[in-house]
């Protein structure tokens, strides 16, 4: 029996799992990926790391199932979005570290950029001019690092997110090439017409030959030549990871609606065929493209979900690991007053703020560290429900259910008090890893592993539905003491 092989290159780790026919996890392996903070702002990956540790651990899962490269039909893989990687076309090595999503050092260009070119943008892309997206972390490397840009003009270097250096890798640099989902997270693709446009490579200074060619998201792309215990498998799906989650919960028809609560929260609605445009500061995003049908998404993006978390055990060190936070933050009856607004990158969706700041505030003589962590938990569900309401009134629908997936969602608090915050339904489905799912479903269609999309829906299971139990009262009552500290946060001058 064929098994597919899920590659989930994650912001914080990277994850290997294989599937089976019925959508069920055989084997899995994950590692930690190191995180570089050259500077206030800044946040690097090694890109040999981020091969290296995908490599290892994508063996690992074939041995633990004591499966080999002929076992598996095919791979697919997602991968953190945005992310930004140059390495040398002719030697593989990259001139420089990964770039990370969550990287501000290009802010203040940025600003200038969207003085003259934020509605062209905008209207092009789908995409808000900021710091968060590839373009202008592509020009920094082109214009800091020694050489880059006579080497970019001379077709020496190449450009991809995460999902291009591995299929690079993993074809021995026989491909360069990304998917229409991770291209339509550059600033660079016209969403349009799925292709690069010249005026925004003209705008943020960006030589063509450095891009990879855009594919669909599920084809089949090449076969892996490196390593050994992987050779000769196709590979054949590629999503960003949150299109991907989108794909895994069987979001497929117009106005579904996941949330993926990882490294930070992502929020997409499936808008079909249709590249809806915002009037509430989301994004516009390529969900996927299939057999030249291509879907789109309304998405939020919250820049600090999980991570917070992470912040408490790295930083604070009120935790000594990340799961310790539940039991710490239901040791006190509620929050104590204490509101956190986890700006660290400054604020993404609905407010888009480069320059907001994190703030905890109410704090008191009887605070404790179970308060912060309480605060630093509820202000996930708040982000949350920031973007619930930018995408009610965008796409003037109301969402019955909102389908979760992600590290976060094995906090039963957390989702609980999500639901009371949305007054609607959470839905925890049976498998959390639905960012490595899509990728799979998106491979397994392309070699015909799974027949169709009805084939694929009958596998989905909920593992949990959290219904509201707080007051409306309450809730607009917490809402309103978040909003306020919301605008603290983004009035905020250093």
């Amino acid at each position: 029996m064929p098994f597919i092989l899920a590659l989930d290159q994650g912001t914080t780790n990277c994850r290997a799992i294989v599937f089976d026919r019925n959508s069920q996890i055989i084997s899995s392996a994950q590692r930690e990926l190191t995180q570089i903070f050259p500077h206030g702002g800044w946040v690097e990956h090694h890109p040999r790391e981020i091969w290296e540790t995908q490599k290892q651990i994508a063996v690992e899962s074939l041995q633990k199932a004591g499966l080999n490269a002929k076992d598996i039909a095919a791979i697919g893989i997602t991968n953190q979005r945005e992310t930004t990687l140059v390495w040398n076309r002719k030697t593989g090595e990259p001139i420089y570290n990964a770039i990370v999503w969550q990287d501000r050092r290009t802010s203040a260009f940025c600003d200038e950029i969207r003085k003259n070119h934020a509605d062209l943008i905008r209207l092009k892309t789908g995409l808000e001019v900021d710091a968060y997206f590839s373009a202008s972390k592509i020009n920094w490397i082109l214009e800091n690092v020694p050489n880059a840009r006579r080497q970019a003009e001379n077709s020496e270097l190449c450009f991809g997110t995460a999902d291009s250096w591995l299929v690079w890798k993993l074809t021995n640099g026989e491909r360069h090439l990304t998917d229409v989902s991770n291209a339509s997270r550059t600033m660079l693709l016209n969403i349009e017409t799925l292709d690069w446009d010249d005026e925004l490579l003209e705008i943020f200074d960006i030589p063509r030959p450095i891009l990879p060619a855009v594919k669909s998201s599920s084809e089949i792309y090449g076969a892996v030549k490196t390593p050994d215990e992987l050779k000769g498998i196709k590979i054949a799906g590629i999503a960003g990871d949150q299109q991907a989650a989108l794909f895994g919960q069987l979001c497929w028809e117009k106005g579904l609606t996941k949330s993926t609560y990882g490294t930070g929260c992502f929020m997409l609605q499936n808008t079909g065929g249709e590249a809806f445009k915002s009037e509430n500061n989301l994004l516009t995003t390529v969900a996927w493209q299939i057999g030249g049908k291509v879907e789109y998404a309304l998405e939020g993006s919250v820049f600090i979900g999980g991570a917070v978390t992470q912040w408490l055990r790295d930083s604070l060190e009120i935790i000594k690991d990340s799961a310790d936070i539940e039991a710490l933050a239901n040791s006190v009856e509620d929050n104590g007053g204490v509101y956190f607004v986890p700006a660290f990158a400054g604020l993404g969706a609905p407010h888009w703020n480069q320059d907001a700041r994190g703030l905890i505030i109410g704090l008191t003589r009887g605070t404790g560290k179970a308060h912060i962590a309480r605060a630093a938990l509820e202000s996930i569900a708040f982000q949350v429900a920031d973007l619930s309401d930018a995408l009610r009134a965008d796409s003037n629908t109301e969402i019955k259910e909102l389908r979760v997936d992600g590290g976060a969602t094995k906090n039963d608090s957390l989702l609980q008090f999500q639901a009371d915050i949305l007054q609607i339904p959470v839905v925890r489905s049976k498998i959390t890893e639905t960012t490595a799912l899509g990728a799979a479903y998106l491979a397994g269609l392309a070699v015909g592993f799974w027949m169709d999309k009805t084939e694929l829906s009958a596998h989905w299971r909920a593992d949990q539905v959290f219904t509201p139990q707080m007051s409306s009262a309450k809730v607009k009552n917490l809402r309103e003491s978040w909003n306020e500290a919301v605008k603290r946060s983004l009035n905020w001058k250093v």
